[in-house]
């Protein structure tokens, strides 16, 4: 019988899942898994400079992945920096394990220094958490987190290790089998049936896509369904990408800031084939006048989403991919000609204007160059505000995990860790992370990773010295009062970027900001494009908040549509 340190068997239990990748910031409760860790060169440790940015990191890895991914901090603060990256992960559906330090056992409930209850504050914003008693439980605790993350809806899992256990020593004979996904449950026949009946019998269907068609690796069978039934297809912030943007039967993201044609087509329709997606409230609007004539098919792996926020007329619990492949050989092939040309009218009426979109100084100019020149390869991350929103309006995205946004929980300060994540994951290719000045200074610190690593990344910064998007909504809501919303310093990013080690490239005063632009994207390493944006560059279509869909106002360049109507 071998014996072997709690600490030591975690890692190796790591290893046994995997992991070849962990980020982290070590601290007193958790260098004992450090020193552990550092006898194991074949898992690459990514030193963070914030546990937030740690968390993050490790979801870079796996929305790029799919697979789950590690990330470590100490007890109490290291704790809960890490809690808002396991809030965004849990309304994602991001498989990331977090394992955390805690003080020793005896000394659990005494305040002692740097102890917070980690497993009770963490209970909300995981899909599961553990405290592991004694030495003795990891070989179960550790393949069981993986298994939970990974198994159904998958989300994020927390493991707190006290630290006496870490350095408990046991006999231990042999390992567990690592933790892998369970298999899928079977799929109501008679539900399947109904759906089949309905697409076939439907005039005017769309397909409604959302995260879930990722975590499904189900593109592929959704495109197919779509192009053989002439469906139209709309996509949720986290569902772009689930069919080429310039694909003939691509609406485009729908809801807040998606383009008016898809949301009035939505109105239209007859039937919706809701696909992995949750019916958010940025998506749907007033949730009671959303598709208000359609019947609706929800094909969801969390049988708690089915009839949660929206009476719907046939609900699948399934994976979706196996729901679709299934369903898939009984439809009947359709062009729905009608209803495509009424698609194609309704894109005549209500166009998507993109003000600026030639231009390499505006937003919408930018970033379709960038999409021009980065090619489908790219892997896009973004932080949260107006910046996030016209990524999601413009870029070309061709491909299922290419974009990598916070959708639920909408954080600032993702995308810069997020972004060096993916890079580490897929270091041949072009990571873009597109930010506001706002969202970068939440992480700003993960500069010093991205150089540390040289992970091969281009932030560019649209920079109005605004938090943008809260100013927009105090401009059409709040009678103009501005209040906390704009910054009264300046600062000077490329100097700090410059500090940090960034090569930087500035679209402000150039004479040929498309040529910097493209010398910016051939650099090999981290890279800083800092682009100024006007204060009043708004971001356009928008639904109020708590208004439907069919009510969102266009702003100036929209001022044809009453009209048109």
């Amino acid at each position: 019988m071998n014996q072997i340190t709690g600490a030591e068997l975690t890692i190796r239990l790591l290893k046994r899942q995997n992991i070849n990748i962990i980020a982290g910031i070590p601290g007193g409760s958790n260098l004992p898994l450090y020193d552990a860790l550092a006898q194991h060169p074949e898992i690459r440790h990514i030193l963070a400079r914030h546990e937030q940015g740690a968390g993050f990191i490790a979801q870079g890895i796996s929305r790029t992945t799919g697979r789950p991914s590690v990330c470590l901090a100490t007890s109490g603060p290291g704790a809960t920096n890490l809690f808002t990256a396991l809030a965004d992960a849990k309304l994602d559906s991001i498989p990331i394990i977090c394992i955390t330090g805690q003080v020793p056992r005896h000394l659990i409930g005494t305040d002692a220094f740097q102890e917070v209850d980690t497993y009770g504050m963490s209970m909300a914003i995981t899909k599961h958490n553990f405290i592991a008693g004694s030495a003795h439980e990891l070989p179960d605790i550790i393949p069981e987190a993986f298994r939970i993350a990974v198994s159904g809806r998958p989300g994020p899992v927390l493991i707190d290790i006290p630290r006496d256990v870490q350095t408990q020593v046991i006999g231990f004979e042999r390992f567990p089998e690592p933790g892998i996904a369970d298999p899928s449950s079977d799929i109501d026949q008679a539900a399947l049936d109904t759906a089949i009946r309905m697409i076939n019998a439907s005039r005017r269907p769309i397909l409604y896509t959302g995260g879930g068609i990722m975590h499904s690796c189900a593109s592929g069978i959704a495109r197919e369904l779509a192009e053989k039934a002439g469906i139209p297809v709309a996509m949720t912030l986290m569902g772009l990408g689930a069919i080429p943007s310039d694909h003939p039967l691509s609406l485009g993201m729908l809801g807040m800031h998606g383009a008016r044609y898809t949301n009035m087509a939505l109105e239209e329709c007859d039937l919706l084939i809701a696909a992995g997606t949750r019916f958010d409230d940025r998506a749907t609007g007033r949730i009671a006048e959303f598709c208000p004539d359609a019947g609706i098919i929800h094909i969801d792996i969390d049988p708690a989403e089915l009839n949660k926020l929206r009476q719907i007329h046939v609900g699948i619990k399934a994976d979706l991919k196996e729901a679709l492949e299934l369903i898939l050989p009984f439809i009947e092939k359709k062009g729905r000609n009608t209803w495509l040309d009424r698609i194609a009218q309704l894109k005549r009426q209500y166009p998507m204007i993109m003000q600026g979109k030639d231009d390499p100084l505006k937003p919408y100019g930018i970033i379709r160059r960038i999409g021009e020149l980065a090619g489908e390869d790219a892997i896009v991350a973004t932080d949260v505000g107006k910046h996030q929103m016209w990524v999601a309006q413009a870029y070309p995205f061709q491909r299922p995990r290419q974009f990598l946004t916070s959708g639920g929980l909408g954080t600032m300060g993702f995308g810069l860790p997020a972004a060096i994540g993916a890079s580490l994951a897929c270091p041949d290719r072009k990571v873009i992370c597109f930010s506001g000045d706002g969202s970068l200074l939440m992480n700003i610190q993960e500069f010093a990773t991205a150089v540390e690593e040289d992970v091969n990344i281009t932030v560019i910064l649209f920079n109005n010295n605004s938090l943008g998007l809260v100013r927009q909504q105090q401009d059409l809501f709040f009678g103009r009062r501005y209040f906390a919303s704009e910054f009264k310093n300046r600062v000077d990013f490329s100097a700090i970027a410059r500090g940090f080690g960034i090569r930087t490239f500035d679209l402000a005063g150039g004479d040929d900001p498309a040529g910097t632009i493209a010398e910016a994207l051939a650099w090999r390493g981290p890279c800083l494009i800092h682009a100024p944006v006007d204060l009043d560059e708004d971001v356009y279509p928008m639904v109020p908040p708590g208004a439907a869909n069919r009510e969102m106002i266009g702003g100036p360049a929209f001022g044809d549509w009453e009209e048109a109507a």
